[in-house]
């Protein structure tokens, strides 16, 4: 499925993101993942904050695409998430796993279900490694866009 075939089932909107406010969103995810490695934070938070930079990246490469989630949809992490291997053209092991953090987090959050250290950590890494991606691959579509 397309991005344009998102914005056709209402998942997805198109919309305007400057350069500025991409780099907000990353700027933040950097910040959440500070918290995420923080020893003195619960597992619980520091999962949640690395799985809000996981967003952030999502979010980030989505704007840099020309779009953004229709949040008067249901399901838009989900969508954010999927739409990685359009945006930033990422493996499909890797986005299952981001969904799996994405359910966890649904479970933490509505049923109270707790964090294991080693669910929080390997979601910190995971992030880490995702902002590295969304940083190169956002470079590389600002680039284009520029250059056109």
């Amino acid at each position: 499925m397309t991005l344009d075939n998102l914005v056709a089932i209402g998942r997805l909107v198109p919309a305007h993101s400057d350069r500025d406010a991409i780099n907000r969103l990353l700027i933040a995810a950097e910040r959440n993942l500070v918290d995420a490695v923080n020893p003195q934070i619960c597992a619980d938070t520091r999962f949640d904050v690395a799985y809000k930079a996981i967003m952030q990246c999502a979010i980030a490469a989505l704007a840099a695409n020309g779009y953004r989630t229709a949040h008067s949809q249901p399901g838009h992490h989900q969508t954010a998430i999927q739409s990685l291997g359009k945006t930033l053209d990422t493996d499909s092991s890797l986005i299952v796993l981001l969904d799996a953090f994405r359910k966890k987090r649904n479970l933490s959050d509505y049923s109270g279900d707790p964090i294991e250290e080693t669910t929080a950590d390997e979601c910190t890494k995971v992030a880490r490694t995702l902002l590295t991606k969304t940083r190169i691959g956002i470079e590389e579509i600002l680039c284009k866009r520029s250059c056109r």
